[in-house]
């Protein structure tokens, strides 16, 4: 076979790209139009559900408020409550994990907004049962649970294939730069499909790649950390505690004192959650915010609260990690864009409608080369 006969880099990755392309990018498509609504998604869901809006200024929470209008309005949860902390000064939202009425699904628990003063339920939902947490599991796990992360993820090596097939094809010889990023306006419609499709997938390039990146860690948790323990050294182990540890309820140190707590243990952090120990046994966890932390509404460092005494169990400082912990505090922030601001947020907002424009740029331009191909034949 002579040299001109045989296969080009650039052809074989023009392949991929096409085959790639026709095989997910719908997959791809759908996986950036959700996550350009999730960027925003507490957002929505609190334009969507006008119950929970505040009317006028709100009192700081009393957290044991909180506590006991949840248990009293949901005696048969006796298990762990989780608040959060939202600094808005609005509505607190609350989550309960592993309702005995949702135990069919991996994970659906009943979410529950408060009033700010904690005297009141204004909303119960149960996760994936309403509009924004819907798009969430489609887009984490396609709505078929676990199942549907492990596709997730897997596929998302390969639309960063697709990516880097097409950057490959696209990549101009020496002295053809000019030329490679030139639009030529007057072309015909397959020159110009080819042109915004080539553009639209130039600029959108670096961030897009990123959120696919983060997002396959994410979805493959496991083989994420099989490949980064070799080379950033094993991630922290998480503190052993007895979290069925019985106490007697009439004892039980209230939810602001263990705040208070926390706060000392870990001065200058602020508070994001708040986990409740179950009605008689378990321990207080507090999530809390220190400076630095890359990701705003779920931070990484942690306090444990003994409920009987006060005593502090165990305390975990974010700006203490080492190289393997530093690198996972900042996956999920740079996928849902959070550590860019609001420009950052409304940037990847862009960005995730880029796979959906391009597939059907690239699907339409394939169409059209075919049709014409064909009647030449």
């Amino acid at each position: 076979m002579s040299s001109r006969s045989k296969p080009s880099v650039r052809a074989f990755a023009r392949q991929v790209h096409l085959w790639l392309g026709l095989s997910i990018g719908v997959l791809f498509a759908v996986v950036g139009l959700t996550g350009s609504i999730l960027v925003l998604y507490t957002a929505i869901d609190d334009a969507l559900h006008p119950e929970i809006r505040l009317q006028g200024a709100a009192p700081p929470p009393s957290w044991e408020r909180v506590y006991q209008t949840a248990r009293a309005t949901y005696p048969e949860k006796t298990g762990p409550w989780r608040f959060e902390a939202t600094e808005a000064g609005g509505d607190i939202p609350a989550r309960y994990y592993k309702p005995p009425e949702r135990a069919d699904r991996d994970f659906a628990p009943m979410m529950v907004w408060f009033s700010a003063d904690g005297g009141r339920v204004l909303r119960r939902d149960y996760w994936g049962e309403y509009a924004m947490t819907w798009v969430y599991d489609l887009h984490h796990r396609l709505l078929l649970q676990a199942t549907g992360g492990a596709i997730l993820g897997w596929s998302g090596l390969a639309m960063l294939a697709l990516m880097v097939a097409g950057l490959t094809a696209w990549w101009p010889r020496r002295g053809g730069w000019r030329k490679a990023l030139r639009i030529k306006r007057r072309a015909a419609l397959v020159r110009k499909l080819y042109d915004w499709h080539k553009q639209t997938g130039l600029w959108s390039f670096g961030l897009l790649a990123l959120l696919t990146l983060t997002g396959v860690l994410l979805a493959l948790p496991k083989e994420s950390e099989a490949v980064l323990t070799p080379i950033l050294g094993p991630p922290a182990i998480a503190p052993t505690l007895d979290k069925s540890a019985a106490f007697d309820p009439a004892t039980r140190i209230s939810v602001d004192r263990a705040v208070a707590i926390a706060q000392s243990a870990l001065p200058g952090a602020g508070i994001a959650w708040i986990e409740t120990p179950s009605t008689d046994s378990g321990v207080y966890r507090l999530r809390m915010r220190t400076p630095g932390d890359p990701s705003h509404r779920f931070p990484h460092s942690f306090v444990w609260v003994a409920p009987a005494t006060g005593e502090v169990l165990a305390v975990t400082d974010a700006r203490l990690a080492g190289a393997h912990d530093i690198l996972l505090n900042w996956i999920h922030p740079l996928h849902d864009a959070s550590v860019g601001g609001l420009p950052g947020r409304y940037l990847a907002v862009i960005v995730g409608l880029a796979p959906g424009a391009l597939f059907i740029l690239g699907f339409v331009r394939w169409r059209r080369r075919a049709h014409s191909l064909g009647e030449k034949r």
